[in-house]
């Protein structure tokens, strides 16, 4: 087992956990991190533990980070912090950029200190940081409606400077990246707890959501009607991140002519607000979508910035899923495999009479056709498979009555001991 690990669990009930699991233990079914959604910056904000106190320490969530990096400027002090050595697996793990450098002599080049790039993928900024490792705590849930703690004293992140915080959520001290690396924090606490797969599930809302290691609290209800589809990776040919393949999108149930030649490799992230589109794929898009709009009875109002299409919202029907608008439907690999997107998560409330239409020109070249955004996400459940890459999404939680903030992790008001 990685590091050594502690389990802190409520009413001063202590396992210790060290390569083998005591006697009639209480495994966890998922590891909770809450996240927040800051309505400033519109980005989600998770809150972990971490240092020689494990003080809390809040974080902007990279759903396609490799690592997580933390301004240590500002938090200098922590006995318990170690820097990685160059030479070390460890740092062989993290995709290092400078090479391995042994003291003494020998083959001596790079860096003695294990270096990485860490990026603010919000400002688009990126510099060299050292890789550390110290302790780092989060919530687990057993399933029973009392909490966990679990606690690894070698953690592995980075050490970010000050200069990297720029445009990040007030008070986040760094990123926390959920990426398909070893040293991801889904791909570590699974390594150094082992009780779960290598899987995460994202449930995000516009208030209080959460990431889930391994499990989630949601039940069999939501997970078995769940759809799947494959994730692609940059063996395919694309850059790091997760991608889903998008073979067509449909607007109340109507085929876009989109004139593309094969399928769309459409991005997942947490760091875009809104979903965006290559130009010419948006403009079909919104084409359709006025023409939608427009045979429903909607009415089209002038723009509110950033926003192209505005709709007027008096006397639009409310439904569980929001304002009563056209259906989207991104269809994957077959017709029977499609994300729906209700009114709640395409229409963007900007006064009392106004809402606007989530997804943005995304120009003519960018790196990715389509980028599915936060909004979109929010109040679906959607499960990362790292073991099998595949993507599990269920269908809008509202539909059930339910939500994404319905699953509220207390750690917060719990003191890790």
């Amino acid at each position: 087992m990685a590091g050594s690990v502690e389990f802190f669990l409520l009413f001063s009930l202590i396992f210790l956990v060290s390569g083998s699991v005591s006697q009639n233990p209480i495994l966890p079914k998922a590891g909770i991190v809450p996240v927040a959604k800051d309505f400033l910056t519109l980005q989600y904000v998770a809150d972990v533990f971490m240092g020689e106190n494990v003080a809390p320490v809040k974080l902007v969530v990279d759903l396609n980070g490799p690592f997580v990096w933390v301004d240590c400027e500002v938090n200098s002090v922590s006995a318990s912090r170690q820097p990685v050595e160059s030479c070390s697996l460890k740092c062989s793990m993290a995709r290092p950029i400078s090479g391995c450098s042994r003291p003494g002599g020998g083959a001596v080049y790079g860096s003695k200190t294990c270096a990485l790039q860490a990026e603010n993928t919000i400002a688009r900024m990126s510099t060299s940081v050292e890789l550390k490792e110290d302790r780092m705590a989060i919530e687990f849930w057993d399933g029973t409606g009392s909490g966990s703690f679990a606690k690894s004293e070698q953690f592995l992140f980075s050490c970010a400077p000050n200069l990297l915080l720029k445009g990040l959520a007030n008070g986040a001290k760094g990123m926390v990246g959920l990426g398909n690396s070893r040293i991801s924090l889904p791909s570590q606490f699974s390594s150094a707890f082992g009780f779960f797969q290598r899987k995460f599930s994202l449930c995000l809302s516009p208030s209080d959501g959460a990431v889930f290691l391994g499990g989630n609290p949601f039940g069999s209800e939501i997970s078995s009607s769940m759809m799947y589809t494959p994730l692609i990776s940059k063996k395919d040919g694309l850059p790091e991140g997760y991608y889903m393949n998008v073979k067509s999108m449909k607007i109340s149930g109507k085929k876009l002519s989109l004139h593309q030649t094969g399928l769309l490799s459409t991005k997942i992230s947490t760091v875009v607000p809104y979903t965006t589109m290559e130009s010419k794929i948006y403009s079909t898009f919104v084409e359709a979508y006025v023409k939608a709009a427009t045979s429903m009875n909607l009415t089209l109002v002038p723009p509110v910035a950033p926003f192209e299409i505005c709709l007027s919202s008096k006397g639009v029907e409310i439904q569980r899923t929001g304002p009563n608008v056209p259906t989207i439907d991104l269809v994957l690999q077959s017709e029977m495999v499609k994300w729906r997107i209700y009114g709640r998560n395409s229409m963007v409330p900007v006064s009392d009479e106004v809402m606007c239409l989530g997804f943005l020109d995304g120009g003519l070249s960018p790196k990715d056709s389509i980028v599915i955004g936060g909004y979109q996400m929010e109040d679906h459940l959607l499960e990362f498979n790292l073991g099998n890459s595949m993507l599990g999404f269920s269908s809008s939680l509202l539909l059930g009555q339910k939500g994404c903030s319905d699953f509220e992790a207390s750690v917060m008001s719990r003191e890790i001991l």
